[in-house]
């Protein structure tokens, strides 16, 4: 049975991407809460007050990465822009001619993250392993797989609260208030009443409008797509997308909702996959996306829910022991 399975996520486009990966995290083991009472709580609640009440359009939530240059560091060709780490994020400017320029992260507990540098302009970079200490490694290629140091430096970290890495735009996750997929979040929380229904709603969108993209899923296994990042307009135009493309989108929509989401990449069984969790203020943290079935909530993921309504892949999910975290962004 489970070859069965790995055959059926590997043809279902559980796409193996050459992304920027991390280290072990370790994450408090959290599964599917029973939620049975809550939602039996929220529903009287919500019937006494009315039978159809539905909240006015959060306005998108949208505090873009900045740079001020009131704490930096770095040489001639690159600086790291410390001001706003306490907000969970910092920013990197790289403008020398290098074409291959590798950022490492390595925070608490051995956490460490690997990014490409695209130069440009500052690009934001979150800290996701939370308070301590990190050193920040800017990396030039000489050549294959060779890099020299361009330059390093230590940071102590210490985040105004837990969510602050997890409500911002960064590097796997880039959107403004102008993205699709925020406007798209605000009309859809006039439908909603409570964090839990907007996760529905937000859902059912991707799942019933963003079709699974086979033609990219074959790139990404072919090693044509390495270091791939999600334009988010770009698939929702489209319509299509592969993992990574589902969870930015969802990411953004929830973050810009002030849901605190975090991008995970990492393993669903034997193959590589992306996908999200979300913290809901009525029960924490849940790890993996959940889908309401009008009875109660279980983990789900927005690739199986957009690409096949095989039962067998939806018992695969089940409560969530077959994912492995790699990476937060």
């Amino acid at each position: 049975m489970k070859n069965k399975l790995i055959t059926l996520l590997i043809s279902y486009g559980l796409c193996v991407l050459s992304l920027c990966g991390c280290g072990n995290v370790e994450l408090p083991e959290v599964s599917v809460p029973e939620l049975s009472t809550l939602i039996e709580e929220t529903s009287a609640t919500a019937s006494e007050e009315s039978n159809a009440v539905l909240k006015d359009a959060a306005p998108p939530y949208v505090p873009l990465p900045e740079a001020p240059g009131t704490v930096t560091c770095g040489n001639d060709v690159v600086t790291i822009d410390t001001s706003n780490i306490q907000d969970g994020y910092l920013c990197v400017n790289y403008t020398g001619n290098c074409p291959k320029v590798k950022l490492i992260l390595t925070g608490p507990d051995d956490y460490k993250c690997t990014y490409d540098i695209t130069g440009g302009g500052y690009e934001a970079f979150p800290l996701t392993a939370g308070n301590g200490s990190y050193n920040v490694g800017i990396y030039e290629n000489i050549v294959d797989t060779s890099y020299s140091t361009c330059f390093t430096t230590a940071l102590d970290v210490t985040l105004t609260d837990e969510f602050t890495p997890y409500l911002r735009p960064s590097q796997y996750c880039n959107y403004t208030e102008a993205t699709k997929s925020v406007q798209i979040a605000s009309e859809l929380s006039c439908k909603a009443d409570s964090d839990l229904s907007l996760v529905s709603e937000v859902y059912n969108y991707i799942i019933e409008n963003i079709d699974y993209d086979h033609d990219k899923a074959e790139a990404a296994l072919s090693g044509s797509l390495t270091g791939y990042i999600s334009d988010i307009d770009a698939s929702i135009d489209a319509g299509k997308g592969i993992c990574l493309d589902y969870a930015a989108i969802m990411t953004s929509m929830l973050r810009s909702q002030r849901i605190p989401t975090r991008l995970e990449v990492g393993y669903a069984g034997e193959a590589y996959h992306a996908w999200i969790s979300v913290y809901l203020q009525e029960v924490g943290w849940v790890n993996g996306i959940i889908e309401f079935d009008g009875e109660s909530w279980s983990l789900m993921d927005p690739t199986f829910g957009a690409s096949t309504g095989d039962k067998e892949l939806k018992k695969f999910i089940g409560d969530g022991s077959n994912y492995t975290v790699k990476y937060i962004y």
